[in-house]
């Protein structure tokens, strides 16, 4: 019996507890303001006396957990200082201080960067979300891996979805939505639908060494679906980029998909309403909508009068093509293998093959599909560069949903001098809603 109540007393769980939480007039600190330095009262020296114990000053402009703190309050009025202090007992809270200033001292925010934000002392400037559309940046958001280094100027996505955040829809981004920064009379805030409607009214703060910004009342914009994926809105956000027109704020991923940074992208409100898209060329591909000379389509074709020439699908290079405002996509036949071309389509590009010809005195047809010949006659439209071939088509394949069975075709992309060497893409089908072509890729063997 006494070896098993040593067991049992040997056994039993530790019980712990906190330290009595202590009186928070056992707490000393000092708030004194610097009346050399400003005579208004604007520079705030906050000075934690108490040993271990972390003060945690939260000034109204920004917070702070330093055992000596310095805060410089660029306008003049009250401000209320609330203090806690974290103890081994636990979080006390201490009475606020209220400390007031009397001058306004601008200095403190004359400055590029505060300009850049709000306009200028005395002015106000608002932003909107980036939509992705100004030249800036792809989209709303960025994303940025927690391993990588983010800070002022020196940062580099992982990605940037174009538009919207990832996610989100139209309803989530609430566009037209902008927030104000002002310095008229004082740092001040504010969040707006698009038809002017405040629907937030705070303060911020921006520290133009450490390159954050911090926000009180009001908050940046961010879509609806990603507010609950953070903890921290407000204090010390990341700023990345401020410029005349960009701004650009990482937040921490807090919640349990793990730390990533989100990266959001604004334009100011000025730029964005005044912004016209830069006059550009599309970008299409080389032959692309191609122009001849007149007759230059029909010698390529037949070689020239009196001749003719053999063309056969470019099965082991690129044979088929969905060409979309210009552009093509696929870069051989693994691009569109067993849902497009085929094995079929590979065995009909060995071994068929068709010929355009001017013998006779007329211009003649010709498709060899697997040994079985069939002619006819063909036209060109020049003005078009479409190509009938009467009552023939081009080379078929009867299993596949690529079957081309039209006789007009139209000559999508071509190479004037190097045809020889990069052949010449025939469409059979257009979609007009897409502006796009579904085109053979014939060339000379």
């Amino acid at each position: 019996m006494l070896a098993a109540s040593m067991l049992v007393s040997s056994c039993s769980p530790e019980t712990y507890s906190l330290d009595t939480p202590m009186d928070k007039a056992d707490i000393h600190f000092e708030i004194t303001q610097d009346l050399t330095a400003d005579p208004g009262g604007n520079t705030v020296i906050m000075k934690n006396t108490t040993p271990g114990v972390v003060l945690n000053w939260d000034y109204g402009t920004g917070k702070s957990s330093k055992a000596v703190e310095t805060v410089k309050y660029a306008f003049k009025g009250s401000y209320t200082i609330k203090i806690s202090a974290t103890t081994g007992g636990g979080i006390v809270q201490l009475d606020p201080v209220t400390i007031t200033v009397n001058q306004d001292n601008l200095n403190y925010v004359n400055d590029p960067l505060w300009t850049a934000l709000s306009g200028g002392v005395g002015k106000k400037k608002s932003w909107v979300t980036d939509n992705g559309k100004y030249g800036l940046a792809p989209g709303a958001m960025s994303y940025a891996d927690p391993s990588t280094t983010v800070e002022w100027g020196n940062f580099t996505p992982n990605w940037e979805p174009e538009g919207n955040a990832n996610s989100s829809t139209d309803a989530d981004m609430h566009w037209g939505r902008y927030m104000t920064f002002s310095l008229e009379g004082g740092p001040f805030m504010t969040v707006h639908e698009a038809d002017g409607t405040t629907i937030e009214n705070g303060s911020y703060f921006l520290d133009i060494n450490g390159h954050t910004l911090t926000t009180t009342g009001a908050t940046i914009l961010r879509p609806d679906n990603y507010i609950a994926n953070a903890s921290n809105w407000n204090d010390n956000l990341k700023v990345l980029t401020l410029t005349e027109n960009q701004l650009r704020i990482a937040v921490k991923r807090t919640n349990s998909e793990g730390a990533w940074w989100y990266i959001w992208n604004f334009v100011s409100k000025d730029y964005a309403d005044n912004y016209v898209p830069p006059v550009t060329e599309p970008v299409v591909d080389e032959g692309y909508n191609p122009t001849f000379a007149p007759g230059e389509l029909l010698t390529m074709l037949t070689g020239g009068a009196g001749a003719g020439r053999v063309w056969k699908l470019d099965g082991t290079g690129n044979p088929v093509d969905w060409v979309g405002k210009g552009k093509g996509w696929t870069v051989n036949s693994t691009s569109s293998y067993n849902w497009g071309w085929n094995d079929d389509w590979a065995a009909i590009a060995g071994n068929s093959s068709i010929r355009f010809d001017q013998w006779g005195g007329t211009l003649n047809y010709t498709r060899n599909q697997n040994g079985v010949i069939t002619t006819g006659t063909f036209t060109i439209n020049a003005a078009t560069n479409e190509i009938n071939l009467g009552g023939e088509t081009l080379l078929q394949n009867a299993t596949s949903w690529m079957n081309p069975t039209v006789n007009v075709i139209k000559v999508v992309k071509a190479y004037n001098k190097d045809f020889l060497q990069k052949g010449i893409w025939l469409g059979t089908s257009y979609d007009a809603g897409k502006d796009e072509w579904f085109v053979f890729h014939y060339i000379v063997p």
